[in-house]
């Protein structure tokens, strides 16, 4: 079988595929702008990229997903995954400031863990409080220390309202109460991963005791008498006894957890003392922790030390700061917080600035700067 011939490049049908295709239209001659139209066009040096111009629209229409309202932008938070917004004061529990690092709204976070209770052992308490136990001397001692509260207790009540000494708790006499009462505190502090501490830690790469002078306040800081340094000492003898104040640790939905009275605190009575790892403040101005305390204020701001609570504490981390520079604010608080030179050193006092009814949450105002935390959402 013979092969088809290839066409000629002069066939008809080549010819009539050349005259259906339209020629080629000249480039459009590129036209250059001028420097003026490129000055008009440019943005400001100062000038956001664009993401972030468009993330400023966000902001500037953002509504708290609670309340529905975009005031106080200051306390608004944004969420990182879905970019809705929470004031400080509608998350539950309220926040006491404002995160550092990535946030996420409750929607977008993972969920709770529930509070998980802690034993109700005296063994397991014996040993999370590092209590003393008691040997045949040590029996004996209690007793002459419980009738030495007492006694004490009597002859303070007719002398404090001229002396104003600072009193010495009374500690809860029903031992499953007692033991309830260190429960709801050790349940506290290992939902926080805080390990028990009832004095002043100083750690590795933080402040050195050294530096806890209390002679270098600015102003200088008032001393504690030598009544009520005993009265501490006092106080402490018993703590390690496994004799502690008449308090309960509770969980509120709004505030987190805190503190009430589990019976009647007279006015003047030693509450605590504000414990924790002790480190300088500049240290600490970016730590995400909501609950430092002022130790020393000292005329050279790299000197100032702070109590940081979040690794090592006692009681007193879980007792709510309160504004009490409005009135109802005044009105709610009922333990004062007084920095006392005990021994050349610094130390916080918590004491009770009013008699204390059963039941009733404790609120103090913290020694430090006046708006350091938005306190004012917890009345």
């Amino acid at each position: 079988m013979g092969r088809r011939a290839p066409s000629s490049p002069s066939s008809p049908e080549l010819r009539r595929k050349r005259t259906a295709a339209p020629p080629p239209e000249p480039p459009t001659p590129r036209r250059f702008c001028s420097m003026a139209d490129v000055m008009r066009r440019s943005r400001p040096v100062d000038a956001p990229p664009p993401v972030a111009r468009a993330r400023e629209a966000i902001y500037d229409t953002l509504l708290c997903d609670t309340c529905g309202s975009g005031d106080r932008d200051d306390d608004l938070l944004i969420c990182d995954r879905c970019d809705r917004g929470r004031h400080t004061f509608c998350l539950r529990p309220i926040a006491a400031k404002v995160p550092i690092g990535p946030w996420f709204c409750p929607d977008c976070a993972p969920p709770a863990k529930p509070v998980k209770r802690f034993p109700m052992k005296q063994t397991k308490i014996v040993d999370f409080f590092q209590i003393q136990k008691d040997d045949q001397d040590h029996v004996l001692a209690k007793c002459r220390l419980s009738q030495d509260v007492r006694r004490r207790r009597k002859s303070s009540l007719v002398m404090h309202k001229k002396r104003r000494r600072i009193l010495p708790f009374v500690p809860t006499e029903d031992g499953a109460r007692r033991l309830k009462q260190m429960a709801s505190l050790a349940t506290a502090l290992t939902s926080s991963k805080t390990k028990f501490s009832n004095e002043l830690t100083y750690m590795p790469n933080m402040a050195p005791r050294s530096s806890n002078q209390a002679r270098l306040e600015e102003g200088g800081m008032q001393v504690l008498p030598k009544e009520d340094k005993e009265t501490i000492e006092l106080c402490r003898t018993m703590q390690q006894r496994g004799e502690c104040p008449p308090l309960l640790v509770v969980f509120d939905s709004r505030e987190g957890f805190t503190v009430q009275a589990d019976a009647d605190i007279k006015d003047l009575t030693f509450i605590a003392e504000y414990v924790g790892d002790v480190d300088y403040l500049e240290n600490r101005a970016n730590d995400d922790c909501d609950c430092i305390m002022t130790l020393l204020l000292t005329a050279d701001p790299s000197q100032r030390l702070v109590i940081c609570p979040d690794k090592r504490g006692n009681i007193s981390r879980f007792i709510s700061g309160i504004n009490n520079h409005t009135l109802d604010g005044k009105k709610k608080q009922n333990v004062k917080c007084v920095r006392y030179d005990i021994d050349g050193e610094s130390h916080v006092l918590l004491v009770a600035c009013r008699d204390i009814a059963y039941g009733e949450k404790l609120y103090y105002d913290y020694n430090g700067y006046e708006h350091a935390y938005p306190t004012h959402h917890f009345l």
